[in-house]
This record gives C-alpha cells, sequence and structure tokens, in this order.
C-alpha cells in the first residue's frame, strides 16, 4: 500500500510548527506516512525548524505568497507516489490515531473524511459542517442569525446540531483545517482551485468532490486540536473569506441567483457592522464596492 502523503502549507509558521510536528507521530500511528510541506515564501524561521525538527521531510518552497491552494497543489506536485492525502494546517494538534481513523472511514461513497475538531482549551466540538450556500440560507443568517438559523436546514449553512458532532456525518463541506482525502477522489477531482487565494477552496473542493460523487463526512472518533485563526477578529481576511464566498456561489450558479446571494451576504454585514463589528463593516464596504467580485485576490489586498 502506497504512504499517506501529509501535505502542510506554512507561511510564518515557525511558532507553531514544533507543536505540530510534536504529536505528529501519535496522530499517525498505524500508517505509513511522508511530509510535504509547501512554503509560501515565509520570512521567519519556518524553514529552518522544519529541517531541523523534521529533516526528512520533503520542503517545497514556492518562492512567493502564492495562496493556500497554490500551496496544496505545489507539496502534491512532490509527494511523490502516495495513496490518501492528508491536508494540515500547521496549527493543527491530531491526537491518537487520528490520522488513521479518518482513513479507514474513507470509501463505500466517502472521499472527504474530516474529524471532530476542538479549539484550545475547549472540550467543545467546534461546529465544523457546513451546507451549500443559497440566498434562502443566507437570509436566514441575515435575519436570525448563523446559530439560531443553524437548527433549520433550510435558513442557515451552519450545521448545529449536536448529534451531527456524535456519528458520522455527511454533510456538503466541512472547514477544511484537517481533512483526508481518498486516492480515487484526488484522481476525481484534480487539483485545488488557486483562484481562490484564501478561503472558500476547501468548499469549492468539497461540493466539486460531491458533484462527482465523493461525499465529506465527519468521523468523530477521529479527533484534533485546532489552534484557530483570526479571520473572525480581522477585518482584512473576514472581509476576504466574505468575498471568495460569494465569488464560489458566482462559480456555480447564474448572474441573477448571485445578485440575490450578494445582497443577502450584504445585508448580514451590514446588520453586524451595526453592532460594531470592525470585520462586518469592512467586508460590507468592499462588498457594496462596483467590481469588488472581479478582482482576483492576494496577500496584500483582498
Amino acid at each position: 500500500m502506497s504512504p499517506v502523503a501529509v501535505i502542510v502549507v506554512t507561511w510564518n509558521s515557525a511558532s507553531v510548527l514544533p507543536g505540530f510536528l510534536a504529536a505528529l507521530p501519535d496522530g499517525m500511528a498505524g500508517l505509513d506516512w511522508r511530509l510535504v510541506v509547501a512554503d509560501n515564501d515565509s520570512a521567519d524561521d519556518t524553514v529552518e525548524v522544519l529541517r531541523t525538527l523534521a529533516p526528512d521531510a520533503t520542503v517545497v518552497q514556492t518562492g512567493r505568497n502564492a495562496g493556500y491552494a497554490a500551496g496544496v497543489n505545489a507539496a502534491l506536485g512532490a509527494a511523490g507516489e502516495h495513496g490518501t492525502v492528508l491536508i494540515c494546517n500547521p496549527d493543527i494538534r491530531m491526537r491518537e490515531g487520528c490520522a488513521k481513523r479518518l482513513v479507514d472511514s474513507l470509501g463505500e461513497g466517502v472521499g472527504i473524511a474530516v474529524p471532530l475538531l476542538y479549539e484550545e482549551g475547549s472540550d467543545t466540538p467546534h461546529r465544523s459542517l457546513r451546507r451549500e450556500s443559497s440566498v434562502t440560507r443566507a437570509l436566514g443568517e441575515a435575519l436570525i442569525g448563523n446559530t439560531r438559523a443553524g437548527r433549520f436546514p433550510r435558513l442557515s449553512e451552519l450545521v448545529t446540531d449536536p448529534a451531527a458532532y456524535r456519528r458520522p456525518t455527511r454533510a456538503d463541506w466541512a472547514t477544511g483545517a484537517l481533512m483526508a482525502i481518498s486516492e480515487e477522489c484526488l484522481a476525481a477531482c484534480g487539483l485545488w482551485d488557486e483562484s481562490f487565494f484564501l478561503y472558500s477552496e476547501e468548499t469549492e473542493y468539497c461540493l466539486r468532490a460531491r458533484d462527482r460523487g465523493y461525499a465529506t463526512q465527519l468521523e468523530p472518533t477521529a479527533e484534533a486540536v485546532h489552534l484557530g485563526g483570526d479571520s473572525q477578529v480581522s477585518p482584512r481576511l473576514w472581509t476576504l473569506l466574505t468575498l471568495n464566498r460569494v465569488r464560489l456561489y458566482r462559480q456555480r450558479h447564474g448572474a441573477l441567483p448571485t445578485a440575490a446571494f450578494r445582497t443577502a451576504v450584504l445585508l448580514r454585514e451590514t446588520s453586524r457592522a451595526a453592532l460594531g463589528r470592525p470585520a462586518a463593516r469592512a467586508a460590507a464596504t468592499a462588498l457594496a464596492r462596483p467590481g469588488a467580485l472581479r478582482k482576483t485576490p492576494g496577500p496584500e489586498t483582498p
């Protein structure tokens, strides 16, 4: 059996890599694996940390901040012969046996497996499962909030039912901090979409896999801690997330549905901006700007 390719994309990740690498042997227990890291031109000691703590890893230096999807593709291109692919954020801490449980849950229609995620210091599972975007769901989230709307499948993307996180549960997509992708699914879907610099790339990939007959499924016996990012507190990153959400919807729907979806998302961000949230204000301003969706997001501007 070919080894599992553990794919990691780094950018100024020196502070979180030691913890990731320390947890990796227990997380990968029971599997043959190799580590492949794509570094997007880090300005810190990321590459030096990798060479010191993981001397057997394959390190691809892209030479530019190419974006998450481009980093995944670069690492895949350097992975050599492999079977299942495990795509990880460097701020993930896998618990013992996590990866094997994910790999074992693949098959029988499941092409992507995701673990039960916990935030650092919390014993409550992160709600990582999502439904596909729709105008109705965007409106539901705008009018009553995604947590309350999540109790009604037609009114929110967010899956909030606690029972869904206690059993193997299929979803349209899931947050991409850690996901196992079967060899068959990867062959059917190909490379990741590099038009998404950051955010929505995992959404697009899960939806593309579903279109080709491969479901995304939570495996609750596989557990990992996610240290998390700053998308919900950084106006720039929240803006990028919001714009890419609408860009992805446009990619899969016509002009009129996209206009309705954009209006619903704008309503959500505007209502939250009125509550004094700077990130929502930045996203609403960008989304209302003519031509905002024509831009290709990059490392400096959304």
